[in-house]
């Protein structure tokens, strides 16, 4: 039990007098004002929904912090702070709200209780009453969360009935997709969608796989039921409900005017894409020769030598990442960005120290001063360099000294002619385009954002690099497959100039090409890959 200073007296936060402190008093008002605010929103109305807020105390370690929540079954607009329960961190109930003349039903913890409960098989042993008392904890424990928000916002409802098979939400090129934690605009939003049950507490085991399968996400829908959204604190959670809800709405209102959300150009409903994949997404098409091919729901691409000449990337890009290094780290030096990006590059220089790594020289610490350090790291940066090392602490640097580049136009980026017309075609199709490289998601945005074709990213529906995995590993496009949300991975076509790459891309099922550039290197004698020169033969 953490212990806690009130007036000056230490105390465990499970005392009377802390539950009656100051944090957890401020806790009860804010969830009352949210909830005014939810109901107003629409998201909390017939006595739905829910929010629980851990109690932020510097004192007391954040998995040891008590959680306050909103009761079940009450007017949600009409609550005051001291209708409030307060939870131990293990889901105990240390205080309940005293029960209120009729009309009030009596106080009751909210039904959602158990949804994020860790233990699922001791969750069996207890009775639904304890359940119920114990609503967020699956988050709070699995994804470190400071606030759930539970949610019956009609749109949240909508937008799961659209497509009754779908099992994910996915929407990209939309401003509000940035307020989602770790995305951008250009990045592809994915939400995973649960069966309803009739009571809330049985979505414990479906909604626990979900968080697991998709640990990039903040929130999961329940089929015609609402939305579950946790951050890091309240406000994390608030502002993501909000984007959330934007986020469906315009998903409603685009498929309304017969418009695709979940596609780059967010232009015309085609047959056989997400929204109708259960009527033609699984047939197979004929190609000019009348064979058979297997459908495609989604092409990935490489760059070098796929989409981008490789020398484009060795005679300019790399270049000018390593007679620009010094001066950019010089002149960023203290921004938070480039300090991430020391010390990825500290990191990763230890680790080539202690293999014997040829070119690795040790970096000094703070203390030995700016410059000191900075050589050092030019030193690092441009044996890396040299040695084309596929390594995410120098592919993170790169792209921060090409962003400069780009934007005083002292960069552009370069992709092989037939590229924007096979874009433009398979966006017309229907087919959701990504792109698979070494190179970090930012260079890959500014070279297809800087493209000697103008900005080619509206036709490009997500970006993938090395934090995926390593290209020559099977496990990475497995991973893709999964990402991109098909049934089967067969159903994706991988584009590579790399045979190592095709290998491991087959190995987990993919469909792949081999991209014949010049430029690019000779394949194995009898690869057994079909081949194309340009993305038109596609």
């Amino acid at each position: 039990m953490a212990a806690v200073a009130v007036n000056g007296v230490k105390l465990g936060t499970t005392s009377q007098a802390y539950l009656e402190s100051k944090p957890v008093s401020d806790t009860k008002v804010l969830i009352s004002d949210l909830c005014r605010q939810f109901y107003n929103l629409g998201w909390v109305s017939g006595t739905g929904g829910s929010i629980t807020i851990k109690v932020h105390d510097d004192s007391v370690p954040k998995p040891q912090q008590l959680v306050i929540m909103s009761p079940s079954g009450v007017q949600k607009e009409r609550m005051l702070p001291e209708d409030m329960y307060v939870l131990s961190p293990n889901g105990s109930v240390l205080s309940s709200p005293s029960p209120k003349p009729y009309p009030h039903k009596p106080p009751k913890c909210s039904d959602c209780g158990p949804l994020f409960m860790k233990n699922v098989s001791k969750r069996r042993l207890i009775s639904r009453g304890k359940r119920s008392r114990n609503l967020n904890y699956k988050a709070y424990e699995l994804c470190n969360a400071g606030a759930v928000i539970h949610s019956h916002g009609i749109e949240s409802c909508l937008v799961t009935m659209i497509n009754p098979s779908s099992k994910e939400f996915r929407i990209s090129h939309m401003e509000m997709i940035k307020g989602i934690k770790g995305h951008g605009y250009y990045d592809e939003l994915v939400v995973p969608i649960i069966e309803n049950t009739a009571y809330e507490y049985e979505l414990t085991e479906s909604l626990a796989k979900a968080i697991e399968a998709y640990p990039k996400a903040t929130a999961v829908l329940v089929r015609n039921h609402g939305i579950y959204i946790w951050g890091d604190s309240w406000i994390s959670a608030k502002t993501q409900a909000e984007c959330y809800h934007y986020l469906f709405d315009a998903a409603i209102k685009l498929n309304q005017l017969g418009l695709d959300w979940s596609t780059p150009l967010h232009g015309p409903i085609h047959l056989g894409s997400g929204k109708q994949r259960n009527i033609s997404a699984k047939a197979e098409t004929l190609d000019s020769d009348n064979k058979s091919e297997p459908a495609r729901r989604c092409i990935v691409l490489d760059i070098e030598g796929t989409t981008t000449p490789i020398s484009f990337v060795t005679d300019v890009l790399f270049p000018y990442a390593r007679d620009n290094v010094g001066r950019h780290l010089s002149a960023t030096y203290d921004i938070e960005e480039t300090q991430d990006d020391i010390k990825l590059l500290r990191s990763q220089v230890q680790d080539d120290l202690e293999k014997g790594i040829v070119g690795a020289v040790p970096i000094p610490s703070d203390d030995a001063g700016k410059e000191a350090v900075i050589g050092a790291l030019v030193a690092n940066v441009e044996s890396m360099i040299i040695a084309d090392r596929k390594i995410t602490a120098l592919k993170q640097l790169q792209g921060h000294i090409w962003r400069t580049g780009f934007e005083k136009n002292e960069l552009k980026g370069v992709v092989f002619d037939d590229v924007p017309e096979a874009l433009m075609k398979w966006h017309d199709l229907g087919i959701k385009v990504y792109i698979y490289s070494s190179g970090s998601r930012l260079a890959q945005r500014l070279l297809f954002g800087y493209s000697n074709y103008g900005d080619l990213r509206k036709y490009l529906s997500g970006f993938f690099d090395t934090t995926v995995g390593n290209k020559r590993e099977t496990r990475s496009y497995a991973e893709i497959a999964e990402s991109v949300g098909v049934d089967r991975p067969s159903e994706v076509l991988f584009v590579t100039d790399v045979f190592q790459e095709a290998v491991a891309a087959k190995a987990a099922g993919l469909e792949v090409i081999v991209s014949i550039r010049p430029g690019n290197g000779p394949l194995p004698d009898n690869h057994g890959f079909k081949t194309i020169n340009t993305f038109l033969e596609i």
